[in-house]
C-alpha cells in the first residue's frame, strides 16, 4: 500500500467512524470460507457492515476521529474486523450466535454511544443491551399501565353503579 492509498483508507475509516456510535472490534481469523460467508450474510441481513481492517489504519482513524475511543486502540493486535451497526446489541447477538458453533469471532472490544467495552467477557452484556426501540416500547408500556388501571377501575365502578340501580 502506498502512502497515498493509506491516507485515503484512513480518511474512509475516519468517515465511517464519524457516521456511527456503534462499533464492535473482533477477530474472525481462522474461520473457514463458508463460515465467513455465513457471517457476512448474517451481518448484511441485520444491517451491519462487516469489514476487515488493518490495525494501524484503524488506530489512526480512531485518533483522527472526534469520538474518544479510550482503550479501544490498545486491543488492535492480530487480525481485526469491525462491525458497524445502528442497533447497539445486533453485532453482539450475531457474534454470540456464531460462537455456538466455534470459538470465533472473538470480541476484542466495542464502542457504543461513547462507552468503551474491552474484552471478550463483555459479549454477554453487549448482546443483551436494549435497543432504543425496545427501551421506548418498555417506557410506553409503563406509562400506559397506570392509565389502563384507572380506566378499568372507572369502568368497573360504572358497571357496579348500573347493577345497583337495576
Amino acid at each position: 500500500m502506498t502512502r497515498e492509498e493509506k491516507s485515503i483508507a484512513i480518511e474512509d475509516l475516519t468517515a465511517q467512524l464519524a457516521g456511527t456510535n456503534i462499533i464492535y472490534v473482533a477477530d474472525i481469523s481462522g474461520l473457514n470460507a463458508e463460515t465467513t460467508s455465513n457471517l457476512r450474510r448474517a451481518c448484511f441481513k441485520a444491517g451491519i457492515k462487516l469489514e476487515v481492517v488493518k490495525n494501524t489504519l484503524l488506530a489512526k482513524a480512531m485518533e483522527a476521529s472526534e469520538n474518544n475511543y479510550g482503550e479501544l486502540p490498545s486491543v488492535l493486535k492480530g487480525n481485526t474486523s469491525i462491525f458497524i451497526s445502528d442497533v447497539a446489541n445486533a453485532p453482539g447477538k450475531i457474534i454470540k450466535d456464531f460462537r455456538k458453533k466455534s470459538d470465533k469471532p472473538l470480541l476484542k472490544g466495542a464502542y457504543i454511544n461513547s462507552e468503551v467495552y474491552i474484552g471478550d467477557d463483555q459479549l454477554d452484556a453487549l448482546a443483551t443491551i436494549k435497543s432504543k426501540e425496545e427501551l421506548l416500547g418498555e417506557l410506553i408500556g409503563l406509562l400506559q399501565s397506570p392509565a389502563q388501571r384507572v380506566i378499568s377501575a372507572l369502568q368497573n365502578q360504572f358497571a357496579n353503579s348500573e347493577e345497583e340501580e337495576a
